[in-house]
């Protein structure tokens, strides 16, 4: 079973390395995150080495912000373009002069 989870990660790898440079880190964090935050979560953009995660309220933010160091160092074991930092929005909130749906 090992082998098998390490052959599919291998491909997962190489196909998010494949992608284009701005896709890379948004389809990863699905595969960072897990299903049962992925289901709960969507990476909405990447600019400037900044992932914004669209999260349904300020206590997903709060917990989500509290696993970035680990979600960042995954994201960017995938990513073919390096991730600085990951920004958590509450859906709905402006940012940057932006509202986010």
């Amino acid at each position: 079973m090992n082998r098998t989870s390490a052959g599919l990660e291998t491909i997962v790898a190489k196909a998010l390395h494949h992608a284009p440079g701005n896709e890379s880190a948004l389809l990863a964090w699905p595969v960072v995150c897990g299903s049962a935050v992925a289901e709960r979560t969507r990476a909405v953009s990447f600019s400037d080495g900044i992932l914004r995660v669209e999260v349904a309220d300020p206590g997903w933010r709060r917990e989500l912000a509290h696993l970035a160091p680990r979600y960042l160092a995954m994201i960017n074991k995938y990513s073919a373009t390096s991730v600085k930092r990951i920004e958590f929005v509450v859906k709905g909130e402006v940012v940057k002069g932006e509202v986010k749906r």
